[in-house]
C-alpha cells in the first residue's frame, strides 16, 4: 500500500467515524443541495483566525469549488481571538469556526449552543508566555505580582494557569491584563505589561519582530487543542455539508503536513506577515484532524474544572454535553 493510499484510507475512516451517526439523520441518498435548499441553507459560514488549518483551507480555495458542485456557498470571517468567534457562533452569524481549548468552556458555560465536531493534535509548543528580551524576569516564579496580558477565555488563559500552578504562584498573586492580541503587542511592546500570554502566529511575530524572549510554552504543562466547532442547529441540519468540510480539512492536513514551504507562503499571504514569522509558527503546528475523543473530551473536562475551581466561570459544566446527541464517545485514542 502506497503512502499515499495509506492517507486516503486513514482519512476516510476518521471522517466516517465523525460523521456516521449524525449522516443518520438525512434522507439517504438525497443529494447535498437538495437538502440545503430545502431548509433554506446554501451556504456554510465559516470563523477562522490567523493561524491553523482554516486558513490554509481559505488559502487553497478547494472548499470552495467542492461545496459549490453541491449548490453551497461558503463565507469566511475573521475574528481576532476564539472567544468572540464563538460569540459570532453562538449569536448565528457564522455556522463553524475553529478556537483553543478555553474559548468553548467559556461559551458553554454561558449557554452557547455549540457541538464540538473535531481536533487537530496537540501543539502545546504553539503558544506561551513571553517577556521582553531585557526582561529581568527568568522563571515563572518571577511572574508573582506582575502584570500579564492575555485575551481572556483564550486558549493562553489555561496556560497561564498551569504555568503558575507550576511555580506555586496563585492566581490572585498576578494582575491580569485582558487584552485582545493587538492591543496586548502594543502594551507589551510599551512595556506596561511584564508578560505576555499568547499564541501563534502572534507568538512567532514577537520572537522574530520584537526579540521577545519565551519564559515557558506549553510542554509539559498544557495539550493546547485546535477544536472544530459547529452550532448544534446547523450541525444537526447538515451533517453532509459539514463532512465535505472537514474531508478538505483532512485533506489540507495531509498537503500541509508535507509542503512546509508552500504552508508559509499561504501563510503569509492570508495573514499579512513575514515568511520567516509564518514558517516559525507552522514549524509548531499539529496536523491531523480527528473525532473528538474520550480522551479529548477529559482533556477538555480538565479544563473546564480548572476555571470553574477559580471562578472564571459563571457554573461549572459538563463538556460532553456540547457533543451531538447521536454520538458515541468509543474512539479512544488508547
Amino acid at each position: 500500500m502506497t503512502h499515499r493510499h495509506a492517507q486516503r484510507l486513514s482519512r476516510r475512516t476518521t471522517l466516517g467515524l465523525l460523521f456516521a451517526a449524525a449522516a443518520g439523520v438525512m434522507a439517504a441518498g438525497m443529494p447535498v443541495a437538495a437538502q440545503a435548499q430545502a431548509k433554506g441553507e446554501l451556504q456554510v459560514r465559516i470563523g477562522y483566525q490567523k493561524y491553523g488549518t482554516l486558513t490554509l483551507l481559505k488559502g487553497r480555495g478547494t472548499l470552495e469549488k467542492r461545496l459549490a458542485e453541491q449548490g453551497v456557498g461558503v463565507k469566511w470571517t475573521e475574528f481576532p481571538a476564539g472567544p468572540v468567534l464563538l460569540e459570532g457562533l453562538n449569536v448565528g452569524s457564522i455556522d463553524f469556526g475553529t478556537v483553543g481549548e478555553a474559548p468553548p468552556i467559556f461559551a458553554q458555560a454561558a449557554g452557547a449552543n455549540l457541538v464540538y465536531v473535531g481536533n487537530e493534535p496537540a501543539s502545546p509548543a504553539s503558544e506561551a508566555i513571553v517577556v521582553p528580551k531585557g526582561s529581568g524576569l527568568r522563571t515563572l516564579a518571577d511572574l508573582k505580582g506582575k502584570k500579564i496580558a492575555l485575551n481572556k477565555g483564550s486558549n493562553v488563559h489555561y496556560l497561564l494557569l498551569k504555568a503558575l500552578e507550576k511555580a506555586g504562584v496563585a492566581y490572585a498573586d498576578i494582575q491580569p491584563v485582558f487584552l485582545p492580541p493587538a492591543d496586548a503587542r502594543a502594551a507589551f511592546e510599551r512595556g506596561s505589561v511584564d508578560a505576555w500570554a499568547i499564541w501563534d502566529p502572534f507568538l512567532a511575530a514577537a520572537e522574530k519582530q520584537l526579540g521577545a524572549r519565551v519564559l515557558a510554552d506549553g510542554k509539559g504543562l498544557v495539550a493546547n487543542y485546535q477544536f472544530y466547532l459547529a452550532s448544534r442547529t446547523y450541525a444537526e441540519k447538515n451533517p453532509q455539508i459539514l463532512r465535505i468540510l472537514l474531508d478538505e480539512v483532512a485533506k489540507v492536513d495531509d498537503w500541509g503536513r508535507n509542503n512546509p514551504e508552500e504552508v508559509a507562503t499561504i501563510l503569509s499571504a492570508q495573514t499579512g506577515l513575514g515568511k520567516d514569522v509564518v514558517a516559525l509558527a507552522a514549524s509548531r503546528y499539529a496536523y491531523g484532524v480527528k473525532p473528538v475523543s474520550v480522551d479529548v473530551i477529559a482533556s477538555q473536562q480538565r479544563v473546564a474544572d480548572a476555571f470553574s475551581g477559580l471562578k472564571l466561570i459563571p457554573k461549572p459544566i459538563v463538556v460532553k454535553d456540547a457533543l451531538l446527541p447521536a454520538r458515541q464517545l468509543a474512539t479512544s485514542t488508547k
